[in-house]
């Protein structure tokens, strides 16, 4: 089969080349890939920065969410027949640190970590929703329990992760303040968001007091200012830095990490919100398998954070949503 590898930590290394194709073993079920997301994360273990807690054996294949067709199962799989469409992510664990194996064209991975795609998205919207939707819906639901009335601060609500938060916190009866830049605020009001902020003209603190939950998806010093907007009592989510036990004590607040899991059961009730009608998905741009590189640099450029990702050569105009891999 052919796909995506690093040979080595470093950019330069990343190869359009050909690979083993894997087979599917015990409770396994094998997909022909029709796409793939692409996430930050993935550009941050291939630079090398993560090796320490993550790192990874080469060659690696990135990748962590997709969408495809079921080409075969293991033994003991039920439920899925040759020829379903499904979505879903790559299941991270303790002997998996690197996970990835999405970029292409074949991927086995565990029947819990997949379902029935939702009938109203085409294969290349499915792919870019796993990772992200899974992320919210986790760190609403079991991390927070957010409720009906309560008052919630997302950061980066344009973001893949907030788009999806900002939606199911209105659904389920939140008061939702979002902050975002000037040119994502109109976009983060439609998907819901009671309030909006634009974060590079007002300090969130000083506008926003007494909410129940903070959803930090930035991190830093958006992360370190966030504690003073909670009630006493009230939870800070991080999604991408482990918050500080000291400071969320200091301000009488609680602190939890959300470390998204894969869940046939979430990714099944969020189809069923897809097809109701009561969730978005929205696609930035699509590129081929083998131009993953260049998509990493569209990445880079419409992050607000690049990290440790390359600059773009060119500056595509900016839309909202994922950038998607699709795969032949």
């Amino acid at each position: 089969m052919k796909a995506i590898q690093l040979l080595d930590y470093g950019f330069e290394n990343l190869r359009y080349a050909d690979a083993p194709t894997p087979q599917a073993g015990p409770g396994e079920v094998l997909l022909r890939l029709a796409a793939a997301s692409v996430n930050q994360i993935d550009a941050g273990k291939a630079s090398g920065a993560m090796r320490q807690f993550m790192p990874l054996t080469f060659p690696w294949i990135p990748g962590g969410d997709f969408a495809g067709t079921v080409e075969a199962v293991g033994a003991g799989v039920t439920g899925f027949e040759p020829g379903a469409e499904v979505y879903g992510t790559v299941a991270a664990g303790a002997n998996t640190p690197g996970y990835g194996g999405a970029y292409a064209q074949y991927l086995a991975v565990p029947a819990s970590a997949i379902a029935a795609k939702p009938a109203s998205l085409t294969l290349t919207e499915a792919a870019a929703v796993p990772v992200a939707a899974l992320t919210a819906w986790q760190a609403l639901g079991s991390v927070a329990g957010l409720q009906a009335g309560q008052r919630i601060l997302v950061h980066a609500g344009a973001g893949a992760v907030g788009a999806f938060a900002v939606q199911l916190a209105h659904q389920r009866g939140a008061y939702v303040i979002a902050t975002a830049a000037a040119e994502d605020l109109d976009f983060v009001r439609f998907l819901g968001a009671d309030e909006v902020l634009d974060y590079q003209a007002t300090r969130f603190e000083e506008a926003v007091k007494a909410v129940d939950v903070v959803l930090d998806l930035v991190g830093g010093d958006t992360q370190a200012r966030s504690y003073q907007v909670l009630q006493p009592g009230g939870l800070l989510v991080a999604s991408n830095q482990p918050p500080s036990p000291d400071e969320a004590a200091r301000h009488q607040v609680r602190a939890a990490m959300v470390l998204m899991q894969p869940s046939a059961t979430d990714l099944a009730h969020l189809a069923q919100l897809f097809d109701a009608g009561r969730l978005r998905a929205d696609l930035a741009r699509t590129y081929p398998l083998e131009q993953a590189g260049l998509a990493w640099q569209d990445m880079a450029r419409h992050s607000p954070q690049r990290g440790n990702a390359p600059a773009p050569a060119v500056a595509a105009p900016k839309k909202h949503g994922k950038i998607v891999l699709t795969i032949n």
